[in-house]
């Protein structure tokens, strides 16, 4: 039994402790009194506190990484727990409060909270650490704290790492119980990103003592820095800090991001200068000064525990009624019993994307959910859905409006999100690129810039806070537009990931065409809906046309993290039915031990559309290669459209790659001249976002002050098309492609009302081509064809559009028997001669969707078989990388061959010039004028051409300094916009965009 005195920053106390036979044993708590003594500063000498004691020389920030004064470690304890109330106060989710203070116990859950992100820095109070700085070791020497500096100038010993095997120590002396060590010490040990296993924490065995601290002046001083932080924020002894449950692993992983979160903010030197003096260090002054720094930086949550939307909610937000399915989808998400997942399949033009943000109002105030992620397919469909949102936003609130992030790669090309950024005052641009333009990889990770230190000068941001557009920071802003890679990111065992998943936690999930995900994607969407599961965070899945097989493995993943494990190894699915009709909204949630579930259909808003189907058929051997000669495929379009088109009207014609749309488009243009338009995705950026915005605007939706539809018309586009492009065709001309991505195609016609079409197109009608059937033997299709999608799914569409050829489909109500049709592989669909050469495409189809998801798997957050563990060691173990860079990132969630983006530049006898023909400086400087015209020019090129375009592209000389282009390969043309890349001669045209040549001989 012992009486010691322990002090706080501004409270003495008098702690009663007993010690049973002289240590704690495992799992059973000390009794400890406590009783409180006058105040006084934190310098007493008994418990080895002066300035010249222990607390008063262990430093945490170095002078040079802390203003020019070195930092105490107590003081960075203390900052960093004060930023982690701020983000308790004014950031986290009220479910994500709740769910901590339900593991916390007692009320407790904003402290525990903060005691654990606060806690994360203790193992720098190690000679490990304390070595490294030559003043501060001077100091903790003095001190009386030894080392060999021989020894621990040999051996390293990661602080994190040392932080981890430190607190399970202390804590177990203390009497924590195993469960609540075990689950703890992962988070101090990982806070650098990456989660070791236990063997990996260890110092190396031949430094251990000199490393961790030897013989007990080390120990007593680690025992009284735990000590005094935890009295400091209001604990009466370390033992009582135990939380009365175990968070769930989802909740651990979400606790480090937001560990992370506080740390790198109190890192900041700028608005956290160095505290040397024992007597200056307490909590009152680290919450001033991280309160300070919170309103410096501009830091916010979203909308906080929001109201029940009433009635007339879904009018005030859209300036209209719902239509039935999307009332049917707002009333499901209000009549869940849980947070869980909602699955949307409703037809092209339904409007799934407001039934989906209305849901998401209902379930935000429902739970406690305090802002949504919405996941595009692509980048391009990221743009006008990031306006889309901020609508939204406003209307509920409008001061969020400034809330809302555009989160993909290609963002700085989008005017609006541009514009947000300049009306943050001079050189908001510079202060932008400098945190944010390559946010997967910058060096520096907290992403500082001085003139953050001086923002009273700047207006109200129209954007979220700089801070949260720095590296891998970007899912923390409140409300958040980007590609669905940025959830598969949070699926990856990369470094950081805690990051990304928390900034999901206390969200609404929306994720658009999830159809478009294949095998490969898919194993990263299952492994985070697992996750999200788990965590119960809820998700809005959308899609016109999904599988029944996919839809079921979607749910099954959720429902696995939420704790039902069983469903992922079911053979049967009878927990959760099927829909029966279309539209359809499925929901599913896990509520304690048994899943609960709501399965509904109703009509379509407008009456199904009687597409006429028509087969084109093409012979597919024995076709030129080269764009000089015309192809009996274009000269069969040619035909068709100069015949139905005679009168006028609007045609889409969809090829499956970028050279034969090329093909196609000169074939139609050498006869229809300017009516012909092409969009693909070689294209110039500025080129390719001018004609999808010129597509939208005429082909569009019909606008009272809008331009007049053309008298005709024709688009050739690839696969851009496919999916959340809003245009209307009165005619269809595509190439074969699996059924639910042909369906998508024809949602493309006819699709808005009030639409005056010439008689000979006015009849909704899909012309497929790009494949010759045969009566007694397989089609034919492109190598190409073959190539992207299988030949598969290929015969099985054939086989169902020679069966309709001459008849209607009925669109959409037709469109869930035909996806299952295709894709439920006991159905006979195939005629009899076809049926040897389906078994053969169906056993290699499998086989590769087989590799493909087992490749997957050394990338998954989890490996299999691990779901179930209790907490996060050794997560890391194994994993593919730490800091990514976007593409490689892209790389690790895409499968395929790999390709890279260019920028587009030439250079003739008057130097070097933008695509666009504007004058750069002498060795490509690009000033403020003309970054946007050289960023216009960034062109994606061809997967063949990657290593090639690695070994021989580099920045211009001039772009090695400049924020945005220091990273960009250019790709030089001459005067006559041609250029030689390895093998292949390439040449920018202004109306076919990047042709590639070759290879050359």
């Amino acid at each position: 039994m012992s009486i010691q005195e322990v002090v706080g920053p501004r409270t003495r106390w008098l702690m009663h402790v007993s010690f049973p036979e002289h240590h704690a044993s495992p799992g059973r708590r000390l009794d400890c009194q406590c009783v409180r003594l006058p105040s006084s500063p934190v310098n007493t000498e008994d418990s080895g506190t002066s300035a010249q004691g222990p607390l008063g020389v262990l430093w945490g920030k170095s002078a040079e990484k802390a203003g020019g004064q070195a930092n105490l470690l107590l003081q960075h304890l203390l900052d960093t727990a004060a930023v982690a109330e701020l983000i308790w106060d004014q950031y986290l989710a009220p479910s994500v409060c709740r769910a901590l203070e339900d593991s916390a116990g007692d009320g407790r859950g904003r402290q525990m909270f903060a005691w654990v992100c606060g806690i994360h820095d203790i193992g720098k109070a190690t000679p490990a650490f304390q070595h490294l700085d030559a003043a501060g070791a001077a100091r903790v020497l003095g001190a009386g704290l030894a080392w060999d500096p021989r020894v621990v100038a040999r051996y390293s010993w990661r602080h994190d790492r040392a932080g981890g095997l430190l607190v399970r120590r202390l804590l177990a002396d203390v009497g924590w119980s195993e469960t609540s060590v075990e689950w703890l010490w992962p988070l101090v040990a990982g806070h650098h990103g990456l989660f070791p296993t236990l063997g990996q924490a260890q110092e190396p065995s031949r430094a251990r003592e000199q490393l961790s601290g030897k013989g007990p002046e080390w120990k007593a001083a680690q025992r009284d820095l735990l000590k005094s932080f935890t009295r400091a924020l209001g604990f009466r002894c370390v033992a009582a800090v135990e939380p009365n449950g175990v968070p769930s692993r989802a909740m651990q992983l979400q606790i480090s991001g937001f560990v992370v979160m506080a740390d790198w903010i109190a890192s900041d030197q700028n608005h956290f200068k160095g505290v040397d003096a024992l007597q200056r260090v307490d909590i009152h002054s680290a919450r001033d000064r991280a309160a300070l720094a919170w309103e410096r930086l501009g830091l916010r949550g979203g909308w906080g525990e929001l109201r029940q939307p009433g009635e007339a909610a879904f009018r005030e937000r859209f300036g209209r009624d719902p239509r039935p399915s999307q009332a049917m989808v707002m009333d499901v998400a209000a009549r869940m019993d849980a947070p869980g997942l909602i699955v949307v399949e409703a037809p092209m033009g339904e409007g799934k994307t407001k039934a989906a943000l209305a849901a998401a109002e209902v379930l935000a105030s429902r739970w406690g959910l305090d802002g949504v992620f919405v996941g595009m397919p692509t980048q391009a469909t990221c743009d006008p859905m990031f306006t889309n949102v901020r609508s939204w936003v406003e209307a509920i609130l409008p001061s969020l409006a400034s809330q809302v992030a555009l989160l993909h790669g290609k963002r700085m090309f989008n005017k609006q999100w541009r514009d947000l950024l300049k009306d943050d005052g001079p050189g908001s641009d510079e202060r932008f690129a400098g945190v944010g333009e390559d946010e997967f990889g910058l060096d520096d990770p907290y992403g500082t810039v001085d003139s953050l230190c001086c923002p009273e000068a700047a207006p109200e941001r129209l954007a979220p806070a700089e801070w949260f557009l720095g590296a891998k920071r970007g899912l923390l802003s409140p409300f958040v537009v980007g590609t669905i890679d940025q959830l598969l990111f949070a699926a990856t065992r990369t470094k950081h990931v805690m990051l990304r998943m928390a900034g999901l936690a206390g969200k609404v999930v929306i994720l658009d065409e999830v159809h478009a995900a294949d095998v490969y994607m898919s194993q990263f969407l299952a492994e985070g809906l697992r996750w999200l599961g788990q965590a119960r965070v809820p998700v809005v899945l959308l899609s016109a046309t999904l599988p029944r097989m996919q839809r079921r493995d979607l749910i099954a993943a959720y429902l696995a993290g939420a704790g039902h494990h069983e469903v992922v190894e079911a053979s049967e699915f009878a927990m959760v039915p099927d829909p029966t009709g279309y539209p359809s909204v499925t929901a599913v949630w896990s509520d304690e031990s048994t899943v609960g579930n709501l399965v509904k259909h109703c009509r379509s808003w407008r009456s199904d559309l009687q597409v006429a189907v028509e087969l084109l058929a093409e012979q597919v051997s024995g076709t030129p290669s080269n764009s000089d000669r015309l192809t009996a495929g274009d000269a069969q379009v040619l035909s068709l459209l100069r015949e139905r088109l005679a009168d006028g009207g609007c045609a889409l014609v969809i090829r499956n790659t970028v050279p034969r749309a090329q093909m196609t488009f000169e074939a139609l243009r050498a006869e229809f001249g300017d009516e012909v338009q092409l969009l693909h995705g070689r294209l110039s950026a500025a080129d390719r976002a001018d004609r999808t915005e010129k597509c939208l605007r005429l082909l569009g939706p019909p606008q009272p002050e809008g331009p007049r539809r053309p008298a005709r018309m024709i688009l050739v586009a690839t696969q851009l098309a496919e999916q959340s492009f809003d245009v209307d065709a009165d005619l269809l001309v595509t190439d074969l492609a699996p059924m639910d991505l042909l369906l998508q195609r024809i949602g493309r016609t006819h699709r808005h009302a009030g639409v005056q079409r010439p008689e000979a197109v006015a009849e909704p009608r899909v012309v497929v081509t790009g494949f010759f059937p045969r009566d007694d033997a397989p089609p034919e299709f492109p190598g190409a064809a073959e190539a992207i999608y299988g030949r598969y799914l290929l015969l099985r569409t054939a086989a169902l559009v020679c069966a309709a050829a001459g008849e209607h489909w009925s669109v959409p109500g037709q469109v869930p028997q035909l996806v299952a049709k295709a894709y439920d592989a006991d159905r006979q669909v195939v005629p009899s001669t076809w049926v040897e050469d389906e078994r053969r495409a169906r056993a290699e189809w499998e086989t590769r969707q087989r590799a493909r998801a087992e490749s997957a798997e050394p990338f998954l957050l989890t490996r299999t078989g691990e779901h179930t563990r209790p907490t996060l060691a050794g997560l890391h173990r194994g994993g593919p990388g730490d800091n990514l860079s976007e593409e490689q990132h892209r790389a690790v969630v895409r499968d395929g061959d790999r390709s890279i983006e260019v920028v587009l530049v030439r250079r003739d006898e008057r130097g070097y010039r933008a695509l666009s023909g504007k004058a750069l400086g002498p060795n490509g400087e690009a000033s403020r004028d003309v970054l946007d015209d050289v960023l216009g020019g960034t062109v994606r090129l061809p997967a063949k051409l990657t290593e090639a375009a690695e070994d021989g592209l580099v920045p211009l000389d001039g772009w090695r300094d400049h924020p945005w282009l220091r990273y960009s390969r250019a790709l030089t043309l001459d005067e006559s916009d041609t250029a030689r890349l390895g093998d292949y001669v390439l040449r920018y045209d202004r109306l076919l965009g990047l042709v590639v040549d070759g290879p050359r001989r």
